[in-house]
């Protein structure tokens, strides 16, 4: 299976000792976030993880632990954005993030540490060239550190209508969109990284920017040292070109909070779920209850059995 390591929340920022924890032990316990009584119990090991696919704004916590990685194959997103704390709400200072971006990629090497510049977000006070310097700026920084890039521009979900009206979010125009694509692709271009789009109902290709996979079927195979055929991901919206994973986070969880997160959309629930954070638990928070249903998880292997782990 190709384990996602979270869409849900940053578990490498808030919670890598539970992960790591979890490896030991050999499973997780995940809720379903639509039936919470349904609990799938997930097997992990080597024989089970065909791959690792870590989603974070600061994995600095993680970066002395991932000798615990080696028998495992993974990749990092990594998202850099631009964002003062009206936006990002507590992640560290942006100078502190781009360090530990470049200690990552020297650690695992660039190939397995994908930059997101995500999402792309227009108010009263950022506009489109503030955009185009900040992604030359970063791209440059990270020329050295990373091999491709993935963009989107921000969804004007419900449930985050009413946190980003705090800081005077607008509405990007078509001949906006235009406009940053273009500057986007050719800095890209320039600092010879592969740009793509995350999830984009607006088609990006007419500029040279290409729809993506954030979880990669490809990058996997590459990872393995082996063809693989995943299926899409049926369980994510039609735009979404993700392969096939197993989710082991869970909403309301992210101490970023960040305006735009559609992962967090109640502050008193983020707090109170963090406050039953266990270490030791198997779940990420809270624990078993008398009327749960536990399900053993099924998944599928992809690599085949003689699969040595390989290297860039």
């Amino acid at each position: 299976m190709i384990l996602s390591v979270s869409r849900r929340t940053d578990i490498p920022a808030f919670y890598s000792e539970w992960f790591f924890n979890r490896l030991k032990e050999g499973f997780v316990y995940v809720r379903n976030p639509m039936y919470p009584k349904q609990v799938s119990r997930i097997e992990l090991n080597t024989k089970s993880i065909d791959c690792i696919v870590f989603w974070t704004k600061d994995p600095k916590e993680m970066l002395l632990k991932l000798d615990e990685l080696s028998e495992y194959e993974f990749y990092f997103h990594f998202t850099l954005n631009p964002y003062g704390k009206n936006i990002e709400t507590n992640l560290p200072r942006f100078e502190d993030r781009i360090q530990t971006f470049i200690d990552l990629s020297d650690r695992i090497g660039k190939e397995r540490v994908i930059w997101r510049y995500d999402p792309i977000i227009l108010t009263n006070e950022i506009g489109v060239q503030y955009h185009v310097e900040m992604f030359d700026k970063i791209a440059n920084i990270l020329k050295n550190h990373t091999t491709s890039v993935v963009i989107s521009i921000l969804d004007n979900y419900q449930k985050i209508r009413k946190r980003m009206n705090t800081v005077e979010n607008r509405n990007i125009t078509s001949s906006e969109i235009e406009s940053i694509a273009i500057s986007l692709k050719k800095t890209s271009d320039m600092y010879g990284l592969k740009i793509t789009s995350c999830a984009e109902d607006i088609d990006l290709s007419p500029y040279g920017i290409n729809p993506g996979k954030c979880i990669d079927d490809q990058l996997i195979s590459k990872l393995l040292g082996q063809e693989i055929k995943i299926q899409k991901d049926k369980n994510q919206r039609g735009v979404c070109g993700c392969v096939e994973s197993i989710e082991i986070g869970a909403y309301n969880t992210c101490l970023h909070n960040c305006k735009y997160c559609y992962a967090n959309f109640d502050e008193d629930t983020v707090s109170d779920r963090n406050q039953q954070h266990n270490v030791d638990s198997p779940f990420l928070f809270g624990g078993m209850h008398d009327d749960d249903k536990i399900t053993e998880r099924k998944f599928k292997i992809y690599k085949s059995e003689s699969h040595q782990i390989s290297l860039f």
